[in-house]
């Protein structure tokens, strides 16, 4: 019997802080793909839909796919945004819906929208109106979601990535791909169970780097090599008030075995209490920016130094223009860097009206929010490079998709080398800095605006790798947020607390 599956991406990380809005021009700008067009392009690189399409030729499917979506990581997705997008999906579903065998998506769990708190559950809650109860739909999730009750009620089958940085997409599509297979052809019944813990965050932010996490996620799949169809370990998102915030542990079960939902619930919560209980393990040492100035100065190393800017990554929502890392490099005299990015149309609209190898004065940065990260500061430099902003990565995360950062520049300021750019990006491929003129291996100190990602690139070519809290939006002091929705008590916010099981179905 040949399937029909509806497929669909839509991807969003939703910084509730912003004072930005994350708008279709946003997702245009990364990925906005119909049908054909999408699979084309994201058929053979580090996908979710490159995931899902290898099991859908392998077992004979007939793939209605709807869209491809997804913006780097900012303030909440506007209405029109993700009615437009949740729209296609929905048309798809309606105009296919006397001949869909199941549904898979690939979503991020952290989204956003201005008008709830919770954008994957309310597409899900819409898509079961339009399908009905019975058609199985399997949802892929960032390792960094924020799994509601009504997305465990509504999808039968969610399996997250295990990576951190995330380099594992394709297996995580194939994964909930092949459950989906199995569903579809009657020979097991799955369903989701969910263990909530009461915390902004896992203590290391998922970080699969180091042991202590690593090992939650080396039970998750020694639980799934033991029966279970996945277990999976959602580290959260801090850079979200919301009602549903916080880790969450799924396991994906075949409820027509008398005995699985036991497994089920237990591992889950064997897994969210092993979560609660390393809450002040905490492994990232950040240092301040006097400090990094000083590593920087002193390095000496065969190899690059690498600075995680970790609290203007961009990736996590914050607006990648702050200032004060560099404003202090530039202070201690520190030479033969790369600052990048500093996301700033403005001044690279502005580069862009002059000549390379002009003397240039241009004010960067602080755009965002001057209370985070520092003000604007004006520089006066050689523009070394401009460009449209293109690349490839060729990285463990970005390899062969095409990405731009907008017209692009790279101003050398007393010995730093600055990328300004116009879309925002974290770093997390050396094309984001070969293909505008800077060989990163060559550098003597890098500065990356990025909290984690960076690593499955730039950790191989660094000689040490330092983390920088300069005070910017993504800051890990969480006291500097206005949490309002999220429900309380909540680690760390609340310390004098103990854990209540908390297990949903």
């Amino acid at each position: 019997m040949t399937f029909t599956v509806l497929t669909a991406e839509f991807m969003h990380e939703s910084n509730t802080f912003s004072r930005y809005r994350t708008d279709l021009p946003q997702f245009e700008v990364d990925a906005l793909l119909h049908g054909e067009e999408a699979i084309r392009v994201r058929r053979n690189a580090n996908t979710e839909l490159a995931g899902f399409m290898d099991v859908a030729e392998s077992a004979g499917w007939n793939v209605v796919h709807a869209i491809s979506a997804h913006a780097v990581p900012g303030g909440r997705v506007t209405k029109a945004a993700y009615d437009h997008i949740a729209g296609v999906i929905l048309g798809a579903a309606r105009s296919n819906k006397s001949r869909l065998d199941g549904v898979l998506l690939g979503l991020h769990g952290s989204m956003v929208p201005d008008f709830c708190d919770d954008g994957e559950g309310y597409l899900l809650n819409l898509l079961r109106d339009e399908l009905g109860a019975d058609i199985p739909i399997a949802v892929t999730l960032d390792l960094h979601a924020m799994v509601s009750e009504d997305m465990v009620r509504q999808a039968q089958i969610l399996v997250s990535y295990k990576t951190y940085p995330h380099v594992d997409m394709r297996e995580t599509g194939i994964h909930a791909a092949r459950i989906l297979d199995r569903a579809m052809k009657g020979e097991v019944m799955p369903r989701t169970v969910r263990a909530h813990v009461p915390m902004l965050d896992e203590a290391n932010s998922g970080r699969t780097d180091i042991s202590e996490t690593l090992a939650l996620y080396d039970r998750a799949r020694e639980a799934e090599a033991e029966g279970l169809f996945a277990v999976s370990v959602n580290a959260a998102f801090t850079g979200a008030d919301v009602s549903c915030v916080g880790p969450t542990v799924l396991a994906t079960y075949d409820r027509s075995d008398p005995d699985a939902e036991a497994v089920a619930r237990r591992v889950t919560e064997e897994l969210a209490d092993r979560v609660w209980q390393g809450r002040t393990s905490k492994r990232n040492v950040f240092i301040e920016i006097e400090e990094a100035a000083a590593e920087a100065l002193a390095w000496r190393g065969d190899k690059p130094l690498v600075i995680a800017d970790y609290a203007d990554n961009p990736g996590a929502g914050s607006y990648g223009d702050s200032t004060a890392l560099l404003k202090g490099l530039l202070n201690a005299g520190v030479r033969g860097a790369v600052l990048a990015p500093m996301v700033d149309a403005e001044a690279a609209a502005e580069l862009h009206r002059r000549e390379e190898g002009e003397t240039v004065t241009v004010v960067i940065g602080g755009k965002g929010d001057a209370n985070f990260g520092g003000g604007p500061l004006p520089v006066t430099g050689v523009l070394r490079k401009l460009s449209d902003g293109a690349y490839i990565g060729d990285g463990p995360i970005q390899g062969g998709l095409a990405h731009s950062f907008g017209p692009t520049a790279v101003i050398d300021v007393d010995g730093i080398d600055i990328l300004i750019v116009s879309e925002a990006q974290q770093m997390v491929d050396l094309q984001q800095l070969r293909a505008f003129g800077i060989e990163p291996t060559t550098c003597r100190v890098l500065v990356l605006k990025s909290m984690q990602h960076f690593r499955a690139a730039f950790e191989p070519i660094a000689g040490k790798v330092v983390v920088c809290d300069a005070g910017a939006l993504a800051t890990p002091r969480a006291e500097r947020r206005p949490y309002i929705r999220v429900p309380r008590p909540l680690w760390p916010l609340d310390k004098a607390f103990e854990r209540v099981r908390s297990l949903t179905a």
